[in-house]
């Protein structure tokens, strides 16, 4: 599912993460649940939740003012 569809009902806090940690290897246990809450992946791989177009948007196109 493509990031736009779900990045506007992630928690504030799972943005914060992602935007500071922009690339990271690894995603914390809340971040993971929070995307999935959203609406996002959750595949059995926590490093493979998010692609590099993922985190491309979240780079460049996430406001943060949400």
């Amino acid at each position: 599912m493509e990031i736009f569809m779900w990045w506007l009902d992630l928690d504030l806090a799972s943005k914060e993460w992602l935007r500071e940690n922009l690339y990271a290897a690894e995603l914390p246990l809340p971040v993971l649940q929070g995307i999935a809450e959203a609406g996002g992946p959750h595949p059995g791989n926590p490093a493979a939740v998010l692609d590099t177009a993922d985190w491309d948007f979240i780079q460049t196109q996430s406001e943060f003012v949400d």
